[in-house]
C-alpha cells in the first residue's frame, strides 16, 4: 500500500511539473504598432506595444533611444472572460519622437523571452513653417493634385498652437467646382511637433473626397478661430486659415479589353477572401452550406464598391443573402469592405468546382488597370444522406391503398363543417366576454385606495402650522376645520370657536383668541408662533354627548335698544 500512494505521489509530481514547464513555455505573442506609419521629424507619435497574456516582465526600451526620443509611458492591464476562458493582457504605449529624418525602423522590442517584430516608419523633413502669427496657425495639404472620377483625395489640415487658448473654434473647408463626396478618414488626432525650436500642440483632421464627375475642385481654406492667452493677457477672437487648393479631375478611362463589362473602381488596393460556415469536404448532398466572399478596397467607401453577382455553380443552387458593409481607417484613407454571403446546397455528390472570382480595379497610383482574383476549388461532396433509404413502393400499391380508402359522403361534409364553425364562433365569444369582464374588474381592483384618516390630518395640521408661523389667520381657519371635518364627520365644526370648544387647553385658548381677533373688537391678543408651537398635539375633550362651546365672539346682529 505504501508502494502504491509513492508512486500515485511521484506521478501527480510528475504531472505539475509538465503544467509548469508547459506554462513556462507558453508564447506569449508580443506585438507592436504606431499610430501613423508616416511622420514630420520633430513631431511625436505613439507606438504600442501589447502582450496577448499577462506578463510581469517590463519591455526593454532603450533600444529605441538610438534613433527616438523617449516620452511618457502608460501601461494597461486588461482582463476577460470568454466562453468561461479567462484571457489576461497588457498594453504599453510610449510616446516617441525621430532624431532624424529618412526611412527609420523601430527595432524589435523584447517582453521577458519573447520578441516582437520590427516596425518601418517614413520620418519626413519640416515643411510646415509658422506664416504670420507664428504662436497659432492653421495649414493644409492635399495628396493628389490630379485625380480620376471618384478616386479617393486626402485633405488634411493641422491647427498648430504654441500658446494657450480659449472659445476654440474651426470650420471645414467648402468645395466648389464639380460635385464631390466627403468622408472623415477617422477621428482627429491630436500630438505635440517641434517647428523652429517652437513647441506646438497639434490637431489634426483628415477628409476623404471623392470627386463624382471630370472637371476642377476649388478647395477654400480651412478655418480656425480663437482667443489667445499670453503673457496673462487674451486677445480678442482671431481668425486663422489654410491654404486654397485646386485639383484637377480626369474622366473614367476605358475598361479593359479584357473585362470590356468591368465596373468602375479606383483604388489603392483591392483584395478578395472567402470564409465557410464548415469544411466543405464534410458536406453531403442536400445539407446547407454558408460562403462568405469578402472585397476590401482601400481607398473607397464601402458603398461605391461595386455588387458582385453570385457564382453559377454546376451542382449547387446558391442563395444570395443580405450583403454586410463596413469600413476601417487607415493611414491611407478609408478602407470599405463588402461582404457577400450565399448559402449553398449541392443538388449531387461528387467533385463540384468553385469557379474563380475576378474584380477588375483600376489602381490610382500606378494609373493601370489591375484584377484581382480569388482562386478556384474543388470540393467533393459526399453522397446524399438518404440514398440508403428504402424505394418508393410501386405505382400500383398506391392505386391500391388510394382504392380501398373509404369514402365519405360529401353532404355529410358541410355540414359537420358548419356545425364546428358554429361552436367555435361561439367560443370565440365566450373567450371574448371573459376577457372583457375581467378587464373591468381589473380596473375596479387597480382604483387606488384613498389614504388613511391620520396621513390626510397630519397634512392639515402641517398646513395649520405654517399658517399661524407667517400669521395667515384664514389658512389656519380652513385647515383646522378639515381637520375637524374628519375627526367628526357627523357633527363636523361649524368655525374655529365651536372647534376650540372641543380642545384642551392651552390650545383652545388661543384658537379662541384667534376667533375674537377676526371676528370680534379687537381686544383679545393672538400669538401666532405660540400656537404653532401648540400645534404639535392637539388634545381632545372627552365629554359625553356635549361639547363645551364658551364662544367668545359677539352676536354678528346685536339686538336693538
Amino acid at each position: 500500500m505504501v508502494m502504491i500512494k509513492r508512486k500515485i505521489f511521484l506521478n501527480v509530481m510528475l504531472a505539475l511539473c509538465g503544467v509548469i514547464m508547459l506554462a513556462a513555455n507558453a508564447a506569449a505573442e508580443i506585438t507592436t504598432r504606431v499610430d501613423r506609419p508616416s511622420v514630420d521629424l520633430n513631431e511625436s507619435f505613439i507606438l504600442e506595444i501589447a502582450a496577448d497574456v499577462f506578463v510581469d516582465k517590463e519591455p526593454d526600451l532603450s533600444v529605441l533611444d538610438e534613433k527616438f526620443y523617449r516620452g511618457q509611458v502608460s501601461h494597461l492591464s486588461n482582463t476577460s472572460i470568454i466562453n468561461g476562458q479567462i484571457r489576461r493582457t497588457r498594453t504599453w504605449t510610449i510616446a516617441l519622437m525621430a532624431k532624424q529624418a529618412g526611412k527609420q525602423e523601430i527595432p524589435a522590442i523584447t517582453v521577458g523571452t519573447e520578441t516582437s517584430s520590427p516596425i518601418a516608419i517614413t520620418i519626413n523633413e519640416p515643411t510646415h513653417a509658422p506664416p504670420g502669427e507664428a504662436d497659432v496657425f492653421i495649414s493644409s495639404e492635399v495628396d493628389q493634385s490630379e485625380v480620376y472620377v471618384q478616386s479617393q483625395i486626402l485633405y488634411r489640415y493641422r491647427v498648430y498652437k504654441a500658446v494657450p487658448t480659449r472659445q476654440d473654434g474651426g470650420r471645414d473647408p467648402s468645395f466648389s467646382g464639380v460635385e464631390v463626396l466627403f468622408e472623415r478618414a477617422g477621428t482627429e488626432r491630436r500630438y505635440e511637433a517641434i517647428l523652429n525650436g517652437k513647441a506646438y500642440n497639434v490637431v489634426e483632421q483628415v477628409l476623404a473626397i471623392y470627386p463624382q464627375a471630370s472637371g476642377e475642385i476649388s478647395i477654400s481654406p480651412a478655418r480656425f478661430e480663437a482667443r489667445i492667452l499670453k503673457d496673462g493677457r487674451i486677445t480678442g477672437r482671431k481668425v486663422f486659415e489654410s491654404d486654397s487648393h485646386t485639383i484637377k479631375v480626369l474622366p473614367i478611362p476605358a475598361p479593359p479589353a479584357d473585362y470590356p463589362d468591368a465596373a468602375w473602381l479606383p483604388a489603392k488596393a483591392v483584395t478578395l477572401g472567402e470564409e465557410w460556415s464548415r469544411e466543405p469536404e464534410r458536406i453531403a448532398a442536400g445539407e446547407p452550406l454558408t460562403r462568405k466572399v469578402s472585397i476590401s478596397v482601400l481607398g473607397q467607401i464601402e458603398t461605391q464598391i461595386p455588387v458582385l453577382d453570385p457564382p453559377e455553380i454546376d451542382g449547387m443552387n446558391v442563395y444570395t443573402d443580405k450583403p454586410d458593409l463596413s469600413r476601417e481607417f487607415a493611414a491611407e484613407g478609408i478602407r470599405g469592405i463588402r461582404r457577400d454571403q450565399y448559402a449553398l446546397i449541392a443538388t449531387r455528390g461528387g467533385a463540384i468546382e468553385i469557379p474563380e472570382l475576378e474584380v477588375p480595379w483600376w489602381d490610382i497610383e500606378a494609373r493601370e488597370w489591375r484584377v484581382a482574383k480569388l482562386a478556384a476549388r474543388t470540393i467533393d461532396i459526399k453522397a446524399p444522406l438518404d440514398a440508403a433509404l428504402p424505394a418508393q413502393p410501386p405505382a400500383t400499391e398506391i392505386a391500391l391503398a388510394e382504392t380501398a380508402a373509404p369514402q365519405t359522403d360529401p353532404a355529410a361534409d358541410r355540414f359537420w363543417r358548419l356545425v364546428s364553425q358554429l361552436l367555435a364562433g361561439l367560443w370565440l365569444l365566450t373567450v371574448a366576454a371573459w376577457w372583457w369582464s375581467g378587464r373591468e374588474r381589473a380596473q375596479i381592483d387597480k382604483a387606488p385606495e384613498p389614504p388613511p384618516i391620520y396621513k390626510q390630518q397630519a397634512k392639515f395640521v402641517k398646513a395649520a402650522r405654517k399658517a399661524a408661523a407667517t400669521g395667515d389667520k384664514p389658512a389656519l381657519r380652513a385647515a383646522l376645520i378639515e381637520w375637524g371635518r374628519l375627526q367628526w364627520p357627523d357633527d363636523a365644526p361649524r368655525n374655529i370657536g365651536d372647534f376650540a370648544a372641543r380642545i384642551a387647553a392651552p390650545l383652545s385658548d388661543e384658537l379662541r383668541a384667534l376667533s375674537a381677533t377676526s371676528y370680534g373688537n379687537g381686544s383679545s391678543e393672538w400669538n401666532g408662533d405660540a400656537t404653532a408651537k401648540l400645534l404639535r398635539s392637539i388634545k381632545l375633550l372627552h365629554e359625553e354627548g356635549t361639547y363645551e362651546t364658551d364662544d367668545p365672539l359677539p352676536p354678528l346682529m346685536p339686538p336693538s335698544n
